[in-house]
C-alpha cells in the first residue's frame, strides 16, 4: 500500500463530466538512463513498492505509451463521465536515510581484512570485495528526488490514459484540468511532467511550454488533502509517535528467520554479524532494485540473497506497512477520509449533473432538476 497520495488531478470533459486522477505519494525507484536491454533479476517480484513499474507490467516493455484495454471494456461499451485514479508518483532515488545506511554497509565492507583463505581455497568469489569495489554513487543530496525515469513513467501514463479515454482527454478539456499535489518536490514534479506528457499528446512533436504557461496552470499544494497522515493528530499520537506501535516489526527483525539471513549475510560478505542488524541487511536487499531501474544494471548486491531471503525481507516490508499503513490500526484507514470524501463528492457531482443532462436532453421543455 503507498504510504500516502501525492497528487490529485481534476478536469471537466464537459460542464458535466470530470475527470480526477491522484497521484499517490511513495517510495518508487529511479532511473538516469534507460538501458537498451532490459536487465532482470530473480529478485525483483520481492521488492514490493520499490519494483520497477516495468517488472510489476512487463506489458509496458514493447511500448510504453500504448495502453492495454480490458475486453470488458471495449470502446462504446459504456460512456466515460469520471475518472478517478491513485497514481504512485514517477521513479526516484533513494532517501538520504536510506544512503546513509548503505554507506554505512559500504564503510564496513572496506574495511574488513585480508580475504578468508577458506573462501580462496574452496575457489569460491569474494562477493564481498565485489561489492566493496562497487561504486556508491549515491549522494544525500538525492533524498528521494524524482529522476528523469521518473518524469518519463508520468509522461507515459498521461499518454496512455489520454488515449484510453480520448473523449475525456480531448484538447478542449485541457483548460479545465486541475492538479493539487503535496508539497513534496518528487509530487510536485510527478505531476509537472504528467501535464508536459498531456501536452505532448496535444501537441506532438512540439516542446511543451513552462507548466505555470499553461492552459491548465501548475500544480495546486495541499498537503492536507494529498498527505492527510501528517493531519491527523490521532494517527500521529496512536501510530507515527508511537515508540510501541511497531512492535511486531521490531519483534520479526530479531526473530530466527531475520537471524538467519544476518548470519548468511555476514558469512558471504566476511563481516562479523554482530555488525549487521535488519536495517543494513534491507537496505542491501533494496539497493539490488535501485541499481537497476538507476542504470539498468546487476549489481552484486543481487547475488546476495536468494528467494527464500527475498521471500523473507518482502515479509518484514509487508509486516509494516500493516502495522503503520494497513489495517494493523483502524485509524491508518480511518485517516485517509478526507481524500475519499473528496473524490466521492466529485463522483457523486458527476453522476448528478450526468443525470439532469439526460432529463434536459428527454424533455424539449424546461429541464426536470
Amino acid at each position: 500500500m503507498p504510504r500516502g497520495p501525492c497528487s490529485l488531478v481534476r478536469v471537466s470533459a464537459t460542464p458535466v463530466a470530470v475527470l480526477a486522477v491522484a497521484l499517490v505519494s511513495s517510495l518508487s525507484r529511479c532511473s538516469l538512463l534507460e538501458p537498451e536491454n532490459s536487465v532482470v533479476s530473480a529478485l525483483s517480484p520481492y521488492f514490493g513498492t520499490k519494483t520497477r513499474y516495468e517488472d510489476a507490467n512487463p506489458g509496458l516493455l514493447p511500448d510504453p505509451e500504448v495502453p492495454r484495454r480490458d475486453p470488458e471494456l471495449l470502446e462504446e461499451t459504456c460512456t466515460p463521465v469520471q475518472l478517478v485514479a491513485l497514481i504512485r508518483h514517477g521513479t526516484r532515488y533513494p532517501t538520504t536515510k536510506q544512503i546513509r545506511k548503505l554507506r554505512q554497509l559500504h564503510g564496513l565492507l572496506q574495511a574488513r581484512g585480508a580475504e578468508d583463505d577458506r573462501t580462496r581455497a574452496a575457489g569460491r568469489g569474494d562477493l564481498g570485495a565485489a561489492l566493496a569495489d562497487w561504486p556508491l554513487w549515491y549522494a544525500d543530496w538525492m533524498d528521494g528526488q524524482l529522476v528523469e525515469k521518473g518524469r518519463q513513467d508520468m509522461r507515459q501514463l498521461a499518454l496512455r490514459l489520454a488515449s484510453l479515454f480520448p473523449a475525456l482527454f480531448s484538447r478542449e478539456n485541457y483548460g479545465r484540468l486541475q492538479l493539487v499535489t503535496s508539497s513534496k518536490h518528487r509530487c510536485v514534479d510527478s505531476g509537472a511532467a504528467f501535464l508536459q506528457g498531456l501536452w505532448q499528446h496535444y501537441h506532438p512533436g512540439l516542446p511543451p511550454p513552462d507548466i505555470a504557461d499553461m492552459e491548465c496552470g501548475p500544480p495546486r499544494i495541499n498537503d492536507k488533502l494529498m498527505r492527510f497522515f501528517d493531519h491527523c493528530e490521532k494517527f500521529l499520537t496512536q501510530v507515527e509517535r508511537n515508540a510501541t506501535a511497531l512492535y511486531h516489526v521490531e519483534a520479526f527483525k530479531t526473530g530466527p528467520e531475520m537471524q538467519n539471513i544476518l548470519k548468511k549475510v555476514a558469512d558471504i560478505l566476511q563481516v562479523p554479524v554482530n555488525n549487521l542488524n535488519a536495517d543494513l541487511i534491507q537496505v542491501a536487499f533494496f539497493t539490488c532494485s535501485f541499481d537497476l531501474a538507476i542504470k539498468g544494471v546487476k549489481s552484486p548486491w543481487c547475488d546476495v540473497f536468494d528467494i527464500d531471503d527475498a521471500k523473507v525481507l518482502e515479509y518484514l516490508n509487508d509486516l509494516k506497512q500493516y502495522w503503520k499503513r494497513g489495517y494493523g490500526y483502524s485509524i491508518n484507514s480511518r485517516s485517509s477520509c478526507t481524500l475519499f470524501q473528496d473524490i466521492f463528492q466529485h463522483l457523486d457531482k458527476a453522476v448528478k449533473q450526468k443525470q439532469r443532462r439526460i432529463l434536459y436532453h428527454r424533455d424539449t421543455g424546461k429541464p426536470k432538476i
